[in-house]
């Protein structure tokens, strides 16, 4: 089983740039995927970036270069680097965990463990 919990969201005007920390516990860390992803609806989630447990990174087509994820395993931490930001990218954050990584993907259905997210605000 794995833990999360998401820090580093805030307020940016748009261009700026933010870092999200996804901060996990649990035996099973260095084995498991990790996503980013942000709500599109009261109950859906679109992906944003994973990361599998050799590095191998996956972005969303409207990341566009813009982001970067990475992880630190002697940390346990999943960073999102958000550059030139977009009001447009004004949402809940949540990183999540996969237990099986068999697939690197930003899909959220196969992702089983949620962090509670952080927000991140825009302004124009």
């Amino acid at each position: 089983q794995v833990q999360l919990v998401e820090s580093g969201g805030g307020s940016v005007q748009a261009g700026g740039s933010v870092r999200l920390s996804c901060a996990a516990s649990g035996p099973t860390y260095s084995s498991v995927c990790i996503g980013w992803f942000r709500r599109i609806s009261h109950k859906a989630r679109e992906g944003v970036a994973a990361i599998g447990r050799d590095g191998m990174t996956k972005y969303a087509d409207f990341v566009k270069g813009r982001f970067t994820i990475s992880r630190d395993n002697a940390k346990k931490t999943v960073y999102l680097q958000m550059n030139n930001l977009e009001p447009e990218d004004t949402n809940m954050y949540y990183c999540a965990a996969d237990a099986q990584c068999t697939v690197l993907s930003v899909y959220a259905q196969r992702y089983e463990y949620w962090g509670q997210g952080t927000q991140v605000t825009v302004s124009s």
